[in-house]
């Protein structure tokens, strides 16, 4: 059994995906996966699970929330190691001191190196990206809600779906995992 960390995208956003935390819990436990435990309202969902390719997994939970759910929802799996690797390797933690200008988008693929050079801050900008492997860090000096590095700008140019979530939770689901 492995620890996962199930990130849903576009759950309770704007009202139109509404799942409920507990409803997605259940949902994971009857699908056999151990442990599964959600943290907040926004699709994060912890639980151990068989060792297998994170995509048929995802897809498995992918289809049994439409099933049971009623909604279409993309899942990005990371294994509770996978979490500690990108806790680590954030390269704008050295000189942020505000942890609240800090996010990470995870990716639900690695995106063609063709797309990667699409991917850039636009002029002017002061926000600042840094794509390590599946996932693209963002420091967002004037916050999230102001940059134009926004989930949809990222997968609009590295054609993969993506899911964002802020360091504070990115730091609590990787502790979480490792309990």
């Amino acid at each position: 059994m492995t620890t996962y960390v199930a990130l849903l995208r576009g759950i309770n956003v704007g009202g139109r995906t509404r799942v409920g935390m507990d409803d997605l819990r259940r949902l994971f436990l009857g699908l056999g996966h151990a442990d599964a435990k959600s943290y907040l309202q926004s699709g994060n969902v912890i639980f151990r699970g068989p060792v297998e390719e994170s995509s048929r997994l995802a897809g498995g939970i992918e289809r049994r929330i439409t099933r049971d759910l009623g909604v279409t929802v993309t899942v990005l799996l990371r294994t509770k190691d996978d979490l500690a690797h990108v806790v680590a390797n954030n390269p704008f933690l050295s000189r942020e001191t505000d942890f609240t200008k800090l996010h990470v988008t995870f990716l639900a693929d690695a995106p063609d190196h063709q797309r990667v050079a699409r991917l850039d801050t636009p002029s002017g900008e002061p926000d600042e990206l840094s794509l390590v492997g599946r996932e693209v860090y963002l420091h967002c000096p004037n916050g999230y809600g102001r940059t134009k590095l926004n989930n949809a700008y990222i997968e609009r140019r590295l054609g993969v779906a993506a899911t964002t979530r802020n360091w504070k939770t990115v730091t609590t689901l990787c502790a979480l995992a490792s309990d």
